[in-house]
């Protein structure tokens, strides 16, 4: 079954005129991926090479970008081949190994956002215990159980879809997402209920301790002064809006199985494409332009002359 199942080809069935518009699709995605890689990677080597940024807040939103491009290596190269062949191919098994890694990316985002958010927590609402609390192990620790505890969890989904007997061999999207379901013959009530415990404990438990971290933070800085506010929306508000723009994308991706037919297939596929295409661009916007000490050291590098 294993050598049968690794022999095994889908089609991507999501791309929409392909062969007439494949220069047009692969100028549009390099550029894209480009812009991706430069961007996040700018400001974590802004993060490195500043002593004053060695801070846990900037550490996670390092780590933060560079989970975005590994996110975005997972589907880019794949999906700029794609566009110059003639058939939109892939290996059952690259399916469930892009499958794996496209969700254990996913879990830790809302895992670094979670240490993101307590971090903050402790700075404003626990300043004289922030050096005691945040010191380096314990980011540390945050830092690997963002990345380790996804994989561990979405392992299993991955092992066991590599057992499933498949009954279809065209996959409705562009890259292995949550449809790669589609192609197995039976989804079990066992499958249903197993993915949807992996979905609480990577996904809605952090946001949910996300916003009750926050909702404590506003409490403690409406009843603060006026620096305390603002050093709350400063830091804080970024998170939010990363944690939102994420969010919604995931929820899409998450019902996309079951409202996959209800779309027109050029809707369906731009709709694929926005978790992939704009959120990796849009985390180094929001903390590039938003986080004062990040901005005042980006305009250093790209505009020396004014700041001067």
């Amino acid at each position: 079954m294993d050598n049968e199942l690794n022999g095994t080809y889908i089609t991507f069935g999501g791309h929409v005129e392909v062969h007439k518009y494949r220069y047009v699709y692969f100028v549009i995605m390099f550029t894209v991926y480009i812009l991706i890689i430069c961007s996040n990677s700018t400001i974590v080597y802004i993060i490195w090479i500043h002593q004053n940024l060695h801070e846990p807040m900037y550490i996670f939103i390092a780590a933060l970008l560079i989970n975005s491009v590994l996110f975005s290596t997972v589907v880019y190269p794949k999906l700029l081949i794609d566009f110059l062949s003639e058939k939109q191919i892939i290996s059952y098994s690259a399916c469930l190994f892009q499958f794996h890694v496209f969700y254990c990316l996913g879990g830790s985002e809302f895992l670094l956002l979670a240490a993101m958010s307590y971090d903050r927590y402790v700075s404003i609402c626990k300043p004289l215990q922030y050096p005691t609390i945040m010191r380096k192990t314990t980011v540390s620790i945050f830092l690997v159980l963002a990345w380790t505890l996804p994989a561990s969890q979405v392992t299993v989904p991955t092992a066991l879809s590599a057992k499933e007997e498949l009954c279809s061999f065209i996959l409705k999207g562009v890259f292995c997402n949550n449809t790669v379901y589609k192609l197995q013959c039976v989804i079990s009530k066992a499958h249903f209920i197993r993915d949807m415990i992996i979905l609480l404990n990577v996904a809605l438990l952090p946001v949910l301790f996300i916003f009750l971290t926050y909702t404590r933070i506003l409490i403690i800085s409406y009843r603060s002064s006026r620096e305390v506010r603002k050093k709350a929306a400063q830091t804080c508000l970024p998170h939010l809006i990363v944690l939102l723009n994420f969010s919604c994308l995931c929820v899409y991706d998450v019902i996309t199985v079951g409202l996959e037919s209800n779309f027109p297939k050029t809707v369906h596929l731009i709709m694929n494409l926005q978790i992939v295409l704009y959120h990796p661009l849009f985390n180094p916007i929001m903390y590039g332009l938003k986080m004062k000490e990040i901005y005042k050291h980006l305009r250093r590098l790209f505009c020396p002359a004014k700041v001067n």
